[in-house]
């Protein structure tokens, strides 16, 4: 150690295990309870966490006491978007209270059956703007490449459950290379979103076969993923993916979190390798009722985020896909929490708060408005605190 550094603190009570891995307690613990005949090598292997995913009533009423509201929802799924949850993040909702936030975002309610107006499966119109199957083209020069149709746990709230688990994979290969052809041939084209589903639910392999076509066309500059396995999933991040990820900078992160019980010491271990990778992370937050509506919570939420080494980047208005009506909170709470932190903690720690709009308008900031007027003698505004300042505005020069 250099002198006069000092030794990072632990900011997490783990388990340190032999392959560079790290576990709480409460993970093995609910481990040793619910799959007791699990190897510790086998609960920190992604792929034992995905053949093992809890799918079913039977699944996870031996981990939950289910409500007769989620009994009756997880029962009546035709049509529905499936229920599924890694055993590694099962365990952050199994302290049996059904008010349990990540239980919220993970388990089937029967008001997901309700449709409100303005609710619809394809609220974004992303359709509309796919000139290839699997590839949406909204902006002039960046593109959403829709890598997969499979997550290792699904979002109650996903503005793509229409197309999400629905068992398409065998036709992958043949959108990726029409996608990868429009790419090519559309210059304009600066920047891809690799996301899905969830690209790092794939093999090493695979998705480096895509990083590298991708990267190799010219004018491309750089390249994003978007997942949410580093919290749902974060044995996936192993040294062997860092190295592959490494080779195709630049490449940024976008890790969906949602609520500061995700900062386990596992998902911190899982950015903090990412990061080491040289990877910036940025984390994409949707603002839901009665899971992160709360000035407090989303503090802890960013100041967490931060501490891994996580930008929080999007705080998100939930979009109105069918039966989300029970998620979504009014524009002023979004409005309220970035009022709560704006002045109030460090400007790294504050994201943009934007509504997606529906129709396909993109991406639109919403803000506290702290303009409260201009005049001859420049422009009032309002500060953190309330106060009130004038900053003279630009005047055209006098010229003699």
């Amino acid at each position: 150690m250099l002198p006069g550094v000092l030794p990072r603190k632990r900011r997490f009570s783990v388990l340190s295990l032999q392959d560079g891995k790290v576990q709480r307690p409460s993970s093995r613990a609910f481990a040793r309870r619910f799959y007791p005949q699990a190897l510790l090598a086998e609960w920190n292997d992604w792929h034992w966490q995905l053949r093992h995913r809890i799918e079913t009533v039977e699944d996870l009423s031996r981990i939950i006491q289910l409500t007769e509201l989620e009994k009756a929802a997880l029962l009546a799924t035709e049509g529905a978007l499936p229920m599924a949850v890694t055993p590694y993040y099962a365990s952050l909702l199994a302290d049996g209270d059904p008010g349990n936030p990540i239980r919220k975002c993970m388990v089937p309610t029967i008001n997901e059956r309700v449709h409100g107006i303005g609710e619809a499966e394809d609220p974004l119109d992303e359709d509309k703007d796919m000139p290839v199957p699997g590839l949406v083209h909204r902006y002039p020069d960046r593109v959403l490449f829709l890598s997969t149709d499979y997550c290792s746990a699904y979002c109650r709230y996903c503005t793509r459950s229409r197309m999400v688990a629905h068992g398409c994979e065998e036709a992958r290969a043949v959108r990726w290379e029409r996608a990868l052809e429009y790419i090519r041939k559309n210059e304009s084209i600066r920047d891809v979103l690799i996301s899905g589903g969830d690209p790092l639910t794939m093999s090493d392999e695979s998705l480096e076969w895509l990083l590298s076509r991708v990267t190799r066309i010219p004018h491309v500059e750089f390249v994003r993923i978007g997942t949410k396995a580093p919290v749902v999933l974060p044995q996936r991040i192993t040294p062997a993916l860092c190295r592959m990820l490494r080779k195709y900078h630049p490449l940024w992160m976008s890790i969906h979190f949602t609520h500061p019980d995700e900062l386990t010491a596992e998902c911190a271990h899982a950015c903090e390798m990412l990061a080491d990778a040289g990877i910036p992370l940025g984390s994409q937050t949707v603002l839901l009722a009665g899971v992160n509506d709360r000035v407090e919570t989303m503090k802890k939420l960013v100041h967490g985020l931060l501490r891994i080494r996580v930008k929080p980047y999007y705080l998100y208005q939930c979009d109105p896909i069918v039966g989300s009506g029970h998620f979504r909170t009014p524009v002023e709470k979004g409005v309220e929490i970035i009022r709560g932190l704006r002045g109030h903690t460090t400007g790294y720690a504050v994201p943009a708060y934007v509504i997606d709009a529906p129709g396909g308008g993109g991406k639109i900031p919403v803000s506290p408005d702290y303009v409260l007027g201009h005049d001859e003698n420049g422009i009032r505004l309002t500060n953190y605190k309330g106060g009130t300042y004038r900053y003279p505005d630009a005047l055209p020069p006098c010229l003699g």
